[in-house]
This record gives C-alpha cells, sequence and structure tokens, in this order.
C-alpha cells in the first residue's frame, strides 16, 4: 500500500492534478508542508506519494533492494487510478523518477526541482566523496547513508542554505529516513533517456544547493531541449526552504501558460 497525500479537487481552471514525487531520504511529508495546500488553494488537486518503504508506504521486500524501476511503477500505479492524467512534479531523486516515468508514460506537463541530471549520480557522488571520504566509504561498505544526511549540520549542508534557521533544519532533519542501494546504482547505470520523452518540461534550480549544481541544472534543462531558471539565496530542499512561495508561484504561472 502507497501512503498518498491528496487535497483539492480538480476545477474547470486546472483540470489536470498535481503528483508530487520526493527525493532520496524524503516522503510525501516535504510536500504536504507548503505545496499540498497551496496549489489545492489556487484551485488544484494535488497529490504527493511515498514511495515504497518510505513515509506510510509499505514494501514487500527490503528497501535497500528497490529500484528506480520500483519507484516508477509507484508512481504509475498512482497515476493510472486518477480520473485525468497527472502534470507530475519531481524534486532531487524524484526528477530522475520522473524522467524515467516519462520515458513511456503520457502527461501533460512536467517539473524537475533540484533534479538528478540525466548523467545521474555521478558528479554528486565524487561531490560527496572529495567532501567526507570516510562518511563516503563508510556508505560503500554498509549500502546505509541515513547517518550522513541526518544531523543538522550534514543536513544544512546537502539539503539547506546557510540562512534557513536552525529550528527548520533541525526539525525536517529528524524526519529523514534510510535510502535504497539498489536505487542508488540505478543512478549511475540506469540513466534517463531524454530523446524518448516529449512532454514539455519546467526546469528549477537553487542558487544555494548543496546536491546538485546550477551547471547540473543548466545541463538536465538543454537534455530536454528548454531553459532552465534558478532561484538565488535558496538550498536544495526548495519546498521547504523560507522562499518556496516564489518556487510554487513559478510553477503555478507556469501551468497556466500550458492551458492547466
Amino acid at each position: 500500500m502507497l501512503e498518498v497525500i491528496d487535497k483539492g479537487a480538480l476545477s474547470e481552471r486546472h483540470p489536470a492534478p498535481l503528483l508530487f514525487v520526493h527525493g532520496a531520504w524524503h516522503a510525501a511529508w516535504c510536500w504536504d508542508e507548503h505545496f499540498l495546500s497551496f496549489f489545492a488553494d489556487e484551485g488544484y488537486r494535488a497529490l504527493a506519494v511515498s514511495l515504497r518503504g518510505h513515509g506510510g508506504s509499505s514494501t514487500s521486500k527490503p528497501l535497500r533492494i528497490c529500484s528506480v524501476a520500483d519507484y516508477v511503477e509507484d508512481v504509475a500505479s498512482v497515476a493510472d487510478n486518477l480520473p485525468r492524467r497527472p502534470v507530475v512534479i519531481g524534486h532531487s531523486m524524484g526528477g530522475f523518477v520522473v524522467q524515467k516515468y516519462l520515458e513511456s508514460n503520457d502527461a501533460p506537463a512536467a517539473v524537475l526541482m533540484a533534479s538528478t541530471p540525466p548523467r545521474g549520480y555521478l558528479g554528486s557522488g565524487l561531490r560527496w566523496m572529495k567532501r567526507h571520504p570516510w562518511d563516503f566509504a563508510r556508505v560503500a561498505m554498509t549500502g546505509r547513508s541515513l547517518a550522513y544526511v541526518s544531523t543538522p549540520r550534514l543536513a544544512r549542508e546537502r539539503f539547506f542554505c546557510a540562512h534557513t534557521p536552525d529550528s527548520h533544519v533541525s526539525k525536517y532533519a529528524t524526519r529523514l529516513q534510510e535510502e535504497s542501494t539498489r536505487a542508488a546504482v540505478d543512478g549511475l547505470l540506469n540513466l534517463p533517456r531524454p530523446r524518448r520523452v516529449t512532454t514539455t518540461l519546467l526546469v528549477l534550480g537553487a542558487g544555494n544547493d548543496g546536491s546538485v549544481t546550477a551547471r547540473e541544472v543548466h545541463a538536465t534543462a538543454h537534455a530536454y531541449r528548454t531553459q532552465a531558471e534558478i532561484f538565488p539565496n535558496m538550498g536544495h530542499d526548495m519546498m521547504l526552504e523560507s522562499g518556496w512561495p516564489a518556487v510554487a508561484e513559478r510553477i503555478h504561472s507556469w501551468l497556466g501558460t500550458q492551458g492547466l
């Protein structure tokens, strides 16, 4: 069973539902803090899924061997049970999952937020190894990564900018959970194929992102034949940072230009 947080309702103004897909170590809760209510109040039906083994979603096999293909199946299972094809919105690893989903599924539009680029996790992995070689070695040996992202200091480095209040960083760090080792390997080997994607995409990035560089965001946009937009003074978790309303407003306005 998948946990799905569902707010709002379809309207004539916004006929397509919005399906939000979280990144690594997160779950549907990260969208429920601000985004779901914002879009519901604007007349959308907004849903967030917790991928299997995350949040309140169960898994029939150990989380460590859940694959990106499993996560794509989760997104498809929710999308297929909606009355209309949803706009899919993915953050970080969730953006990677959305890219793989779009290879074989139609969507009226899609949004990538601070997404893992089509080249996968290589760049972020090398940066992690350079900054924290011993932590990276322990993750490689044990397959367990939560301890190396979930302290307030490490969570800020990876997910939040320097201006985010300590209380917010500490609060969200306690909600992070373990991630799949197999999905991390897929992020190196089972890469997206942008040429298979025909959906129109909005690509957004954060100027102070400790996980995905602006250069990688621009490369993602180029691969999908569009232009990236970078929000300054914002960390990786764009839906949780204090500047989140600007991001939500940009998505809302862009969906309007798509007739959605």
